[in-house]
């Protein structure tokens, strides 16, 4: 059966342009729906909330990968060169000052900023922004 008949009229419709006035109550409408109709109807809205679905799950791995990864990736790699650090190593603070490492322990950095004046600052490791260089003493 591909095809149902279907009887109905709107309130305040009238088939072929006569006035709902003059139409008597009984009167009725012929619509023709084709049965197919509603299940294709439904299989879109199944495949375009399926398509939600991926495009959400895919944002959450994009959010995830900008707010988290990266960060911790910096993290580590500045982790792992405040660890790397030995005396006579060139720095850089945050703060753009620049000097040789002379001690390093778990909390603080100390770096000699003026050779002429032997001038020293302590640091926190969080402080140093940069290896710059190396400088050898032979």
């Amino acid at each position: 059966m591909q095809n149902i008949w279907l009887l109905a009229q709107a309130p305040g419709e009238s088939p072929a342009g006569v006035p709902s006035e003059s139409m008597n109550s009984q009167q009725t409408q012929t619509k023709i729906l084709d049965s197919n109709q509603p299940v294709q109807t439904a299989k879109k809205r199944q495949a375009v909330g399926s398509y939600q679905w991926i495009f959400l799950v895919l944002m959450v791995v994009v959010m995830y990968f900008l707010l988290f990864r990266g960060p911790k990736k910096k993290q580590k790699e500045h982790k792992n060169m405040v660890n790397s650090l030995q005396k006579n190593d060139r720095v850089s603070t945050i703060g753009g000052i620049i000097g040789t490492v002379i001690n390093v322990k778990d909390d603080e950095i100390t770096l000699k900023v003026d050779e002429s004046n032997n001038t020293k600052i302590k640091v926190t490791p969080s402080a140093i922004g940069a290896k710059l260089s190396k400088i050898d003493k032979s």
